[in-house]
């Protein structure tokens, strides 16, 4: 068995796709399907069954899983302990965030960062809070940064910045002309909401809640998985939604989105780390590149 049959057996397992493991991994559908049945094959053991034209974990297979994360996440440290050895010279840094995080927040100290260590690879991915947190948690990510309230015993988190939320509409809505509005005229409203596991909509619901007032799921008029997709519906006049502030100016700025006038209160946003885990050189350096504001260029 080796580190490269359980990289291609994780890989395809949080897929349960062979072709898009083999995408994601850089690797030929037949390679992949190749290691696969090797592993089957040697230990006489199916990991997969196949349902149709999909493929589902079985029992064995799911109890390999927890199993091979752990020894490739072993393997991952004793990468980091020799690296260590050396400087910020060269290395590789993987990091999850957030969509608003991602997206408006982390690219520009990203640069930073990049042109301090040049020999540094980066490697981000987006999701929303809840898969952000679970990257960290399972050493697929070294970092993370996310905007909604985590609360997992095994994470250490740190505020590195913030941002608020606002209310808005599309420019055509009926509210977009209403002045000195209140929570109570939102009542009845359609809303454009973040998926489940979002950190955007988990800290506008606890924000309104706060306010006495809540949103169910009688009055979702859609669900997306985007800030850019609700941002869009919005402007379309499909309702009224919550998001950042960054991810909202475009739209404001542009004359298709109107911010209503009620102040939601501001969020942090936190990064994550392992408590168990030894954070990089380079992890560390992001880290308190994060914390720092931002230089202005002239």
């Amino acid at each position: 068995m080796t580190l490269e049959q359980l990289r291609i057996f994780v890989a395809v397992a949080e897929r349960e796709h062979v072709t898009r493991a083999a995408a994601a991994l850089g690797l030929t559908q037949s390679a992949v399907s190749a290691a696969i049945a090797a592993l089957e094959a040697r230990h006489d053991t199916r990991l997969f069954d196949r349902v149709g034209r999909h493929i589902e974990l079985t029992n064995a297979g799911r109890d390999f899983l927890v199993e091979a994360r752990a020894v490739l996440a072993r393997a991952h440290a004793a990468e980091l302990v020799l690296s260590e050895l050396g400087t910020l010279g060269r290395g590789t840094l993987n990091v999850q965030a957030s969509q608003t995080i991602a997206s408006y927040w982390l690219p520009s100290r990203l640069v930073r960062f990049r042109e301090a260590h040049p020999k540094i690879e980066v490697r981000l991915s987006a999701g929303n809070t809840e898969t952000v947190a679970r990257a960290v948690l399972e050493g697929d990510a070294d970092l993370g940064f996310v905007e909604g309230a985590v609360r997992v015993p095994a994470l250490a988190s740190s505020e590195v910045g913030s941002d608020r939320l606002v209310l808005a509409v599309g420019t055509n809505h009926p509210l977009a002309r209403r002045r000195n509005l209140s929570l109570d005229d939102l009542a009845g409203v359609p809303w454009v909401v973040r998926e489940a596991g979002s950190g955007t909509r988990s800290e506008m619901e606890a924000a309104l809640i706060a306010m006495k007032m809540q949103i169910h799921e009688r009055d979702i008029a859609l669900e997306l998985p985007s800030n850019e997709a609700v941002r869009a519906a919005l402007e379309a006049g499909a309702g009224v939604g919550g998001m950042s502030e960054l991810v909202a100016a475009p739209g404001i700025q542009s004359g298709r989105l109107k911010r209503l006038d009620i102040d939601l209160p501001q969020r942090p946003f936190l990064a994550l780390r392992h408590r168990e885990r030894r954070l990089s050189k380079a992890g560390e350096a992001l880290l308190a590149m994060c914390v720092k504001k931002p230089v202005r260029r002239k």
